[in-house]
């Protein structure tokens, strides 16, 4: 089994933990197969170095540099994943141990030896951007240093586990590497979520409080850390740097890294173009992709390169329809902050929708909506474009990628123009092949979800469309009308008034219209389609069956925006176990009760509070 086989889709066949931090099995293959920053070449030359002079600086010819975390002095553990802990094949008991908290808090390099200066050593990613669609040139981690690579033994999966918010690296720019208790809430909530809801996501661990720690934002801010981690950290940016700087040596040899080890292996990468005749998406859900015309003899050549970067269009195109069904949006869509793998990455000013507005971005500084809902799909190919034009070189050289001058070279002037047209092909063709895959996956989604077992082409305008148009003319709540619908029996629905009836629990409790207006109406002749589409896919005697089908894909519980800002609150104001809470609901997402406190989950679960719903943030953390 690769690492990549084992994702958040399996999370209810994981393993109970039997490994403790130190036996658990670690590696640094992204070291020692990719080139160290030049300054400091080895861990020693790092470790010898004094912490202040691993500081911001430019970094050539390199995909990372050596660097500690900074010692935080009282930390206090606030938070650790259950699951988090299963999945890395922790025992849960590992997470009691001062060993755990001081290993999490950056205070012990538990791969190091001090005396024999061997061993692993944490390291810093470099990478570049477009950020908001312009060029950002070297960003990198520049509040995140890697601990270790670390593999469970259960399942085979191996992660990469870092700090973020541990201190300074040579890609922090101006800023101080640090993170505030706020961001890292989030990050540590919607990370365990996202996964807990099988959309595929880096994961947190930990959640530290840095008790001496006062971080500079918009105000003074506590400072945390988050322990994360991910299959690979590797990004779309980490291929944008050497290809603005014309590094094609370090170029290729993160190709073939990529390919050979977070991917598993060339021969685990598609051999073949999917069928690229996808129906274009309801407007609110993808706007589409552009078509143009590339002709030339033999141009339909495909290399490695080329299987590769099919294999990273794929599983972004299942991550962001994951996304779109369930409302899902990252808020900071730049290059950087996109996967090589499609996980979800990089929390800032992420959001839920509440009521459904494809328009909604929940980031308060994207006045152009960039980043909004309906723009994800798009942007997110957008940016798989500027990785096409990355490897273009690689997959443009056709049988020619492994002729010694070409791996020297690159191509010469006569075979610039084929070079050229057939990576503008392999994009073209490529762009079709992640339109085909978006809609797959999103119309298998928005199936479930609606607890049908098959998908009509009618059901796309009927079901789907017309459930997105109701709930926006509206401004109905996108989550609680699934779970809601999931608890309409069909016998509620045997008539247009009982229709009309049913139709009042898509709105607020609070807000329902007369029985006679025109929303009730309209929801009642789509109820008809549904009820129609249910009867014909499940029959009328396996009612339950379905509804319990619903209740497994549909979430009671949602880490809305104003369930953070609350949770926030609470926690800041020195009420600590308010998260563990919080933390039963969000693992757990889809059961009805969690006994906790019947008052708190009715809240959290209920209709967002007035003049709450839909809130913006900014990037900072």
């Amino acid at each position: 089994m690769t690492h990549l086989e084992c994702t958040s889709h399996t999370i209810n066949k994981t393993v109970k933990g039997s490994h403790t931090l130190a036996s658990l099995p670690k590696s640094n293959i992204f070291t020692s197969n990719l080139p160290p920053d030049p300054a400091f070449p080895t861990p020693a030359d790092s470790h010898n170095a004094p912490r202040e002079t691993l500081g911001p600086r430019m970094v050539k010819n390199a995909l990372y540099t050596y660097v500690r975390p900074e010692i935080t002095h009282s930390p206090e553990l606030l938070a650790v994943s259950q699951r988090a802990l299963q999945d890395l094949g922790l025992k849960a008991e590992e997470a009691q141990t001062e060993e755990f908290k001081h290993v999490f808090a950056g205070n012990k390099i538990l791969t190091w030896d001090e005396d024999s200066k061997e061993g692993i050593y944490p390291w810093a990613q470099c990478y570049g951007g477009y950020q908001f669609g312009q060029w950002a040139a070297q960003l990198g981690d520049g509040r995140a240093i890697s601990l270790f690579e670390a593999t469970n033994p259960d399942t085979g999966v191996r992660y990469e586990v870092q700090l973020k918010g541990a201190g300074r690296t040579p890609y922090s720019r101006f800023a101080d590497g640090k993170a505030v208790l706020r961001s890292s809430i989030r990050e540590f909530v919607v990370s365990e979520y996202l996964n807990a809801i099988g959309i595929p996501t880096t994961r947190a661990l930990a959640l530290t409080l840095a008790t001496k720690s006062r971080v500079m934002r918009e105000r003074m801010e506590p400072g945390a850390i988050v322990t994360r981690f991910a299959q690979s950290w590797v990004r779309l940016g980490t291929f944008d740097l050497p290809r603005m700087r014309g590094d094609r040596i370090t170029l290729r040899k993160l190709a073939e890294y990529t390919a050979e080890h977070v991917f598993g292996g060339w021969d685990k990468l598609p051999s073949k173009l999917l069928p690229g005749n996808a129906k274009e998406t309801h407007a609110k859900v993808f706007t589409g992709i552009s078509r143009g015309t590339i002709e030339g003899e033999g141009l339909e050549e495909e290399n490695r390169f080329t299987r590769l970067y099919r294999a990273v269009i794929r599983n972004n195109a299942r991550t962001v329809a994951a996304w779109q069904a369930y409302g899902f949006m990252n808020g900071v869509l730049n290059t950087d902050n996109t996967s090589i793998i499609g996980l979800s990455i990089d929390f800032g000013p992420f959001a839920f929708l509440d009521t459904f507005d494809p328009t909604y971005t929940p980031n308060h500084d994207d006045d152009m909506l960039r980043y909004s809902y309906r723009n994800q799909p798009t942007i997110i190919w957008w940016n798989l474009v500027r990785l096409g034009e990355a490897l273009g070189e690689l997959m443009g050289a056709g049988s020619r990628v492994d002729d010694p001058t070409f791996v020297e070279k690159g191509v010469t002037e006569e075979q610039a123009d084929e070079l050229v047209k057939r990576a503008e092909g392999i994009i073209e063709r490529a762009g079709e092949e992640y339109k085909a895959v978006f809609l797959d996956e999103y119309k298998k989604l928005m199936t479930r979800r609606l607890g049908l077992k098959t998908f009509k082409e009618s059901d796309f305008d009927d079901l789907f469309s017309e459930l997105l148009d109701f709930l926006e003319a509206y401004e109905l709540d996108f989550h609680h009308a699934f779970r809601r619908l999931g608890s309409i029996r069909l016998s509620d629905l045997c008539s247009e008034d009982r229709r009309k009836d049913a139709a009042g629990r898509f709105f607020r409790h609070d807000a329902a219209p007369r029985q006679e207006s025109e929303s009730r109406e309209r929801i009642s002749k789509w109820l008809e389609k549904w009820v129609a589409r249910v009867k014909e896919d499940w029959g009328e005697e396996k009612e339950e069956q379905r509804q319990v089908e619903m209740n497994k894909v549909n979430p009671n519980f949602v880490p809305r925006s104003w369930i953070l800002d609350d949770l926030i609150e609470r926690v800041e104001k020195g009420e600590r176990d308010i998260l563990k809470d919080v933390m039963k609901l969000n693992l757990n997402p889809f059961e009805e009760h969690w006994g906790w406190n019947e008052a708190e989950e009715d809240r959290y679960c209920g209709d967002v509070p007035k003049y709450r719903g839909m809130l913006q943030c900014s990037c900072s953390s």
